[in-house]
């Protein structure tokens, strides 16, 4: 889904990332990208608020 390296993650957070971005919808997904674009590389999946209440969400 992304051309982002996630590479320099343990294979289990790049997991996670991967889910977190497959489950995404359409608006989601767009406003994704735009952060992403928009931020550039101090952009971080990990820190967002999307990610970080979707992990919450996982770990109940």
């Amino acid at each position: 889904m992304s051309d982002e390296d996630f590479s320099k993650y343990p294979q289990d957070v790049q997991e996670s990332i991967l889910k977190y971005l497959e489950q995404l919808g359409d608006k989601e997904r767009i406003a994704y990208f735009i952060a992403k674009e928009h931020l550039g590389t101090s952009f971080n999946v990990l820190k967002s608020i999307g990610y970080i209440t979707w992990k919450k969400e996982q770990s109940k």
